[in-house]
């Protein structure tokens, strides 16, 4: 025995393995001693790294019954050994009880776990107490010095943790708490997979060489403590439903700090959720697929396509996006909406907690969430660059007042069309809502009143919590849900008010426009295909709109009197705005008129000619006034056209069944469809770009005042790039010098 004891004494640097370990075991092992089995388990526990120990060794050697359980039973699932039927109501305090034992074994007796004991970090009773009210994510740390730790903790003390509960006879009952060193799982052995019950916060003794009292040589702290959760805790299964991990960290730079945390985390089963999320994403996806190649084949008819090339491809690609980024948006918007309902609704028994942070659940939401957000950028592009490249043209149909005067047009003010191209200039960018009072009232909502405050991993509702209390880590997919949810209720709100009472009481531009168009004896024809576009019927009831203010006000009373005809395109009728759909023959007249101004555009940018452009431009402008005004009045019968509504079908899925072989189709336009050449008309796209882009920025940066700004200036480069390129684009086609446009 005496060897043994040199032995031992020689391998172990340790004053207090040299002086206790061999002792605490034969005292044990021979004589039972209660105190040295409880000192020979807590000396097995300091060693925290690894199972190879003396202490361990001594362990496993005895078998007596006074020896204490260092592990839970390995035969059955720790799920198993809990009681059922556990259920907690919202916000209510988890109680735990804990018995202690010094380092050398002496029974510490049992207390209450209150909310410091195993937080070594400082806070109110309060803040510390959040820790243990049922489902609130908890998380503090702070970095602490080594030497006051020494100071506070001069000797360890060893806990076993208890769960306290009442079972369904009313008596009181504790439940061991399986406890999970992360240093022990990661040896390789063979009791790494066991969960163990004993643990400490801070130890300084088994570093100490020489005695007891002199100063040891590296200090173990318990540098993580993570309480963990399963959902539900009446029918735990497999998983019990508490669990505690710690992790250990050896510090040898006693004047140093080190970094402490404390946290309570909740998971629960996944369930059918996957499933349902990747169904709803594959019918979604199926449909958004279905309707971009319906888009690509009304695309395809419009432009006059008949082969599929690559530019069939390109417009699939960006129709396909869109669908695809209203589908992801869908899904995660739906995802936020239901774990805002299902877990912060909870107001009897909590069953339901969020999912846990890097977990699937939530690295699927955020890929969804980037991959919504990129295809809705490539439509936003896709939307400017079909905006931009629009044909156009500005019909006059005034008369020269000389009877005497030589071709048509060149007495006519041309100041009329000036102004209707700067109306038409104006109301490029316009849009259904203001995106600044947008930002403004969305950012009061989640700042000044408070919502952002109901985003946390926790059951709290309060939108003002008071000072000093617990803030629950906030969870992306609730301050998505919460974000988005205000961002669209706002925009939306403000879109009806816009339709319903704006444009009905106060002013709609769109109809001002076309009532523009009339009073300036000024059709607009617009092309955003090949063959596909929209025709504003703007000649003048009275013949004559270059005129003084009287007859002005007298033509304008003959109408509010209908002492004249209707403004409409065909008699009797008050249809000003149509969609067209031309036959080929007319596309290639236009095309035929427009050629030599293109060339003679080229030939000066080459720099071979300098005069002729302008005269060309000119030219070209009043013999396609001409021909479009001719075409408009039904004077060239082998490109005619034919007056018509769509049908249903048509109009709901936004294709012609009927190809424009003789005869042009007019589509009467009661909804002024050619608002989807402007922003105007395509308010939704806008809508969830800037409440994607918001999201996705207040994902990274987890403040909703930079991603305001941000969202502002993006949208202001946006609004920017539309009307600089617009304002050329439209100077190119209407022949209306871009000086002129204000």
């Amino acid at each position: 025995m005496l060897c043994l004891f040199v032995q031992q004494a020689v391998s172990s640097s340790s004053i207090w393995e040299i002086l206790y370990l061999y002792s605490s075991y034969q005292a044990c092992n021979s004589y039972s001693n209660v105190t040295a089995c409880q000192l020979l388990t807590n000396t097995v526990i300091l060693n925290a790294f690894s199972w190879d120990s003396t202490a361990f060794t001594y362990y496993n050697k005895i078998t007596n019954t006074f020896l204490p359980k260092l592990f839970y039973n390995s035969q059955v699932q720790l799920g198993s050994t809990a009681p059922t039927g556990l259920s907690y109501t919202k916000n209510s305090q988890v109680q735990f009880r804990i018995v202690k034992y010094d380092a050398r074994g002496a029974f510490l007796g049992w207390e209450n776990l209150k909310s410091g004991t195993l937080q070594l970090c400082s806070n109110t009773q309060s803040f510390l107490g959040a820790a243990f009210k049922f489902g609130t994510v908890y998380n503090l740390s702070c970095t602490l010095q080594v030497s006051d730790l020494m100071l506070k903790v001069p000797e360890p003390v060893f806990y076993e943790l208890f769960l306290a509960y009442t079972d369904s006879s009313g008596a009181s009952m504790l439940w061991p708490i399986p406890v999970w060193n992360e240093n022990l799982q990661a040896s390789t052995s063979s009791y790494s997979t066991q969960a163990i019950r004993r643990f400490f916060l801070v130890d300084t003794l088994l570093g100490r060489q020489s005695s007891l009292s002199s100063q040891p040589s590296y200090v173990t702290v318990a540098t993580r403590f993570n309480l963990s959760v399963y959902l539900p805790t009446a029918s735990p299964g497999t998983q019990p439903p508490f669990q505690l991990t710690v992790k250990y960290e050896r510090i040898t730079n006693l004047s140093g700090t080190v970094q402490v945390s404390f946290g309570v985390s909740y998971t629960q089963s996944a369930g059918t959720y996957k499933t349902n999320t990747d169904i709803a994403l594959g019918v979604l996806g199926s449909l958004g697929t279905l309707y971009a190649i319906l888009e690509t084949s009304s695309w395809m008819r419009r432009s006059g396509q008949q082969n599929n090339g690559l530019m069939v491809i390109v417009k699939f690609l960006a129709f396909l996006s869109g669908s695809l980024a209203n589908t992801f948006f869908l899904i995660v918007l739906g995802t936020a909406i239901y774990w805002l309902i299902a877990f912060k609704g909870q107001n009897s028994t909590i069953t339901v907690t969020l999912p846990p942070a890097g977990g699937k659940v939530e690295t699927d939401f955020i890929t969804y969430l980037a991959i919504a957000f990129a295809l809705k950028t490539l439509e936003l592009l896709h939307l400017l660059v079909t905006q931009l490249t629009v044909t156009l043209f500005l019909i006059d149909w005034e008369k020269s007042k000389e009877k005497n005067s030589s071709g048509q047009g060149k007495n006519v003010s041309v100041w009329r069309t000036i102004l209707v191209a700067n109306e038409w200039n104006e109301i490029q960018a316009h849009r259904k809502l203001s995106p600044l009072f947008q930002l403004f009232f969305v950012l009061l909502l989640l700042e000044v009143v408070g919502l952002k405050n109901i985003t946390g991993k926790d059951l709290n509702l309060d939108l003002n919590p008071a000072s000093g209390t617990y803030i629950a880590p906030w969870s992306i997919i609730l301050r998505f849900g919460i974000a988005a949810s205000m961002w669209l209720a706002v925009g939306i709100v403000q879109i009806l008010f816009f339709i319903f009472i704006y444009e009905r009481f106060f002013e709609d531009k769109i109809r001002q426009f076309a009532d523009l168009c009339s009073l300036s004896n000024v059709s607009v024809f617009i092309l955003t295909h090949k063959c596909y576009g929209y025709y504003i019927h703007g000649r003048s009831v009275h013949g004559q709109a270059d005129v003084n203010m009287e007859t002005l006000l007298s033509n304008l009373q003959k109408e509010e009197e209908n002492l004249c005809p209707l403004r409409g395109l065909e008699p009797n009728s008050d249809n000003q705005m149509f969609e067209v759909l031309l036959s080929d023959r007319v596309r290639e007249q236009y095309e035929k008129i427009m050629e030599p101004l293109q060339e003679v555009s080229m030939r000066q940018k080459a720099g071979n000619e300098k005069n002729p452009f302008i005269q060309q431009r000119v030219k070209t402008y009043y013999t396609l006034n001409r021909f479009l005004s001719s075409f408009v009045d039904h004077v060239y019968k082998d490109m005619d056209y034919i007056v018509k509504d769509k049908l249903f079908l048509e109009s709901i899925a936004d294709i012609e069944f009927q190809q424009p072989i003789e005869k042009s189709f007019f589509y009467t336009d009661d909804r002024s469809r050619f608002s989807r050449t402007l922003f105007y008309g395509n308010e939704l796209t806008l809508l969830l770009f800037d409440t994607l882009l918001f999201c996705i920025v207040d994902l990274g940066t987890q403040n909703f005042v930079l991603a305001t700004i941000i969202t502002f200036a993006v949208q202001m480069i946006v609004r920017l790039l539309r009307l600089y390129f617009g304002k050329k684009n439209l100077s190119t086609q209407t022949m209306v010098e871009e000086i002129f446009l204000i």
